[in-house]
């Protein structure tokens, strides 16, 4: 890895001030300004940003305003994949987001991480970890995803939860930390 975005997307320890991670942050902080400017009548416009900002998106696909990421490049979609209002994706790392899932508003999806150890925190050091969410995934409203997780297809995480750990496929999880909720009989 020579450059800093290349240890960046790789998850390892790089530096966020480099210039060329610098003017990345400017073109998306200019895609994202346009793309929140956008109203649910501007389909094509809405179209023609997302696929010059993010890194991948399929049929079908709605962001709705406003929407934030630290890069857009790293973020993949699926078909049908739908955010609601005010979703943050801090996309230092992957983020793949399979077909028919549903974000509900204000969810935050972050890859990005820091040092536990001060002396690398003082060296102005960042890493990240990538994020995958399966297919037909519901993600209620206020929910935080924490770097490193991933979500198994069909799964549902409750409003507010905070998701430190893998969600296995099916299982639903509530609460801080985000647990299993154990069905009734």
């Amino acid at each position: 890895m020579t450059c800093e975005k290349d240890k960046m997307i790789a998850g390892a320890f790089y530096q966020p001030g480099d210039p060329q991670l610098v003017r990345e942050r400017a073109r998306n902080q200019e895609l994202q300004r346009r793309y929140n400017a956008t109203t649910g009548s501007d389909q094509d416009t809405r179209i023609t940003i997302l696929d010059e900002w993010l890194g991948g998106r399929g049929e079908n696909c709605a962001l709705r305003t406003p929407f934030y990421a630290d890069y857009g490049y790293n973020i993949h979609l699926g078909d049908n994949v739908f955010f609601n209002y005010g979703c943050v994706v801090l996309d230092v790392c992957e983020v793949r987001i399979g077909d028919m899932t549903q974000i509900g508003p204000y969810v935050q999806i972050l890859t990005a991480d820091h040092p536990r150890d001060a002396a690398s925190r003082d060296a102005g050091l960042e890493f990240g970890q990538p994020v995958k969410i399966g297919r037909n995934v519901w993600i209620g409203g206020g929910a935080l995803i924490l770097p490193g997780v991933e979500i198994g297809d069909d799964a549902i995480v409750g409003a507010g939860a905070v998701v430190t750990r893998n969600v296995a496929q099916g299982v639903t999880v509530a609460g801080n930390p985000a647990r299993p909720l154990v069905p009734h009989a």
